[in-house]
């Protein structure tokens, strides 16, 4: 999916491309998150639906619950899509954020091959 050290630095149509993937993959993930704890607030605590896709996107966002929770079984629920949602939050961003990373990164892996092949080959006309 990535160009190794090798290979040229992507155009920028492609890498916006690029980009536009993984925005669309990441989201993906939140809106299958989202969808888990909706169906979870809704099922174990007999939310409304609204109230249920309220706190499920309270906790995805780092915010927190809404609503008091009534019984041990959403308590759990909770718990445990809280924990959850911070792994979520930490992959989201690295997925969105992987390509910006890489081409910098390549880009001054590039620059740097260039320089020292410009300086390899001052040195040898030097000697």
């Amino acid at each position: 999916m990535y160009e190794n050290r090798s290979q040229p630095l992507i155009s920028r149509a492609a890498y916006i491309r690029r980009q536009a993937f993984h925005i669309l993959a990441a989201l993906g993930v939140v809106a299958v998150s989202l969808a888990i704890g909706v169906a979870g607030y809704h099922g174990l605590e007999s939310m409304s639906w609204i109230d249920s896709l309220l706190n499920a996107s309270m906790i995805l966002g780092g915010m927190g619950p809404v609503t008091n929770l009534a019984t041990d079984a959403g308590k759990l629920f909770a718990s445990a899509y809280a924990l959850y949602s911070g792994v979520v939050f930490l992959v989201v961003a690295g997925v969105i954020f992987a390509p910006a990373f890489h081409r910098v990164l390549h880009h001054f892996h590039v620059e740097l091959e260039s320089g020292e092949s410009a300086a390899g080959a001052g040195k040898g006309s030097e000697g």
